[in-house]
C-alpha cells in the first residue's frame, strides 16, 4: 500500500507510482515522534484545545465583549476543531471506542466483500476441518476415570498427546484461513480510512504478493514462542516427576508464557506494517517494535477487550449450535457419559461446523479491523499520519505544497 500516499514508513523511498510532491514525516528527533509534529504525550481524544492566543494567559485581563456581551470570538470560541473524517475514522489519534466502531463501521459499509473474503474462507476452512476429524485423523484415547497412581498419569498423558495430534491439523488450517483473511482485509480497511471502496478482485490482487512474507511472519513468530515455551519447560521435565520437577515445571511455563505474551504484544502490529509498508519480515518487526514502544499496556488492553469480545461472540453463537448438534446426535453423548471417547456423526460435525463458520466469518474482519486500525493510530501519534492520509483523500485543506 505504499504506492498510495501516506502508508510508506518515515524516511523509505518514495515507490514508483508515488507522488513525489507529498512531503513525508520528518525523522524522529528522539525515536518515538517526528519534529514539529504529535508529541508522544497526548491529550486525550475530544479534550484538544487551540493554543492560546498572546495576553491570555491566567493573569490577563478578559477580552472585550463583542456584540451582545459575548466574548469575541463567538460562544464556540475555543472548543477542539473537527478533525477530518473522509472514511470509517477520524484522522487524529484514536480511542478504544473509535478503533472498534472502525472496525465494525468497515463491516457494514463494504459488507459484500468483507463478508464474502470471510465467509468464503470460513467455509472452505471448515470442510476441510470436519472431513480431516471424520477420515483422516485417529479417535481420541479414553481415559478410565477409576484408574489411579501411574496408571491414571499414563492414560492422562496419552489423551493429551491425542489430542495434540489431532489438533493440529485444524490448527494449520485456521492459520493458513486467518493469513489469507488478514491479508485481504487490511487492504479493505486501509482504503476505507480514505474513504474509498475496493471490490474483492482488487483487494486479492493488491494483498496476494504479500501472502509468503505474511506467511513467513507468522511462522517465525510461532517458533520463536514454540522455543521459549521449550527453554521454559526443560528443565522442570529433565528432573522428573517428582515435586521439585513439577514445581519448576509450573514456574517455567508461567515465565514462558509471560515472555511470550510481551513478545506478541511488542510484535502484533508486525503483520500491518508488512501489507502496508511492503516491508520485510525482519524490517515489520522492527517497526512493530518502534510503534508499541511506550504503549505497551495501551495495546495489550485493547487487544485483551477485542478478544475478549470475540469470546463473548463465540459463546453465545456456539453454545446452541452445541446444544443442538449433542441433541441430535444422541449416540455420540451417550458414549461420552459412558466414560468412552466420543464418536460424533455427520450430523453434529456438520450443526457445529455451521456455529463456527457462522463465528469465523464476523470473528476475522473484526479482529483484522482492530489490528489495522491501531497501526493507524500509532503511527498517527507517532508520525503525523494523519496529514498524509488526509492530503490522499483530498481533504480541503490539506493540498500538496507547491515546490
Amino acid at each position: 500500500m505504499n504506492d498510495s500516499p501516506g502508508w510508506a514508513s518515515p524516511g523509505s523511498a518514495p515507490s514508483a507510482g508515488q507522488e513525489k510532491g507529498i512531503p513525508r514525516p520528518s525523522a524522529p528527533v528522539d525515536g518515538s515522534g517526528p519534529a514539529g509534529q504529535w508529541s508522544p504525550e497526548q491529550p486525550p481524544p475530544g479534550q484538544w484545545s487551540p493554543p492560546s492566543a498572546p495576553g491570555t494567559g491566567p493573569g490577563a485581563p478578559p477580552p472585550a465583549p463583542g456584540w451582545g456581551g459575548m466574548p469575541q470570538g463567538g460562544p464556540g470560541w475555543g472548543r477542539p476543531p473537527m478533525a477530518a473524517k473522509p472514511g470509517v475514522i477520524p484522522l487524529r489519534p484514536l480511542g478504544i471506542g473509535e478503533i472498534l466502531d472502525g472496525a465494525v463501521t468497515t463491516m457494514r459499509r463494504h459488507w459484500r466483500t468483507v463478508l464474502g473474503i470471510s465467509l468464503t474462507v470460513s467455509v472452505i476452512a471448515e470442510i476441510a476441518i470436519i472431513l480431516m476429524q471424520r477420515f483422516l485423523l485417529p479417535q481420541q484415547k479414553s481415559v478410565d476415570p477409576n484408574a489411579t497412581g501411574a496408571e491414571a498419569i499414563r492414560q492422562a498423558t496419552d489423551s493429551a498427546q491425542s489430542q495434540l495430534i489431532t489438533s493440529a491439523p485444524s490448527t494449520l488450517i485456521a492459520m493458513i484461513a486467518t493469513l489469507i483473511t488478514t491479508s485481504i482485509l487490511t487492504v479493505v480497511i486501509s482504503r476505507s480510512v480514505l474513504g474509498r471502496g475496493v471490490t474483492l478482485s482488487e483487494a486479492w490482487s493488491e494483498a496476494r504478493p504479500r501472502l509468503l512474507p505474511l506467511l513467513g511472519l507468522t511462522l517465525l513468530l510461532s517458533l520463536m514462542s514454540a522455543a521459549i515455551m521449550a527453554v521454559g519447560l526443560l528443565p522442570g521435565l529433565a528432573l522428573g516427576d517428582g515435586a521439585g520437577g513439577l514445581a519448576l515445571t509450573v514456574l517455567g511455563f508461567l515465565g514462558a508464557c509471560a515472555v511470550v505474551l510481551w513478545l506478541m504484544i511488542r510484535f502484533t502490529l508486525a503483520a500491518p506494517a508488512l501489507m502496508l509498508e511492503r516491508q520485510s519480515v525482519l524490517t515489520s518487526l522492527r517497526r512493530s517494535a518502534k510503534l508499541v514502544r511506550g504503549n505497551w499496556w495501551r495495546t495489550f488492553g485493547i487487544l485483551a477487550l477485542t478478544y475478549l469480545l470475540v469470546i463473548v461472540l463465540t459463546l453465545i453463537i456456539t453454545i446452541p449450535f452445541g446444544v443442538i448438534a449433542v441433541t441430535v446426535d444422541s449416540d455420540g453423548l451417550s458414549e461420552l457419559l459412558n466414560g468412552n471417547s466420543a464418536d460424533f456423526g455427520w450430523p453434529f460435525l456438520i450443526i457445529t461446523g455451521i456455529g463456527e463458520v457462522i463465528v469465523s466469518t464476523l470473528a476475522y474482519p473484526f479482529t483484522a479491523g482492530v489490528m489495522a486500525l491501531l497501526y493507524v493510530d500509532q503511527r498517527i501519534r507517532r508520525e503525523a499520519l494523519d496529514l498524509e492520509l488526509a492530503r490522499a483523500a483530498g481533504v480541503p485543506g490539506y493540498d500538496t505544497p507547491r515546490n
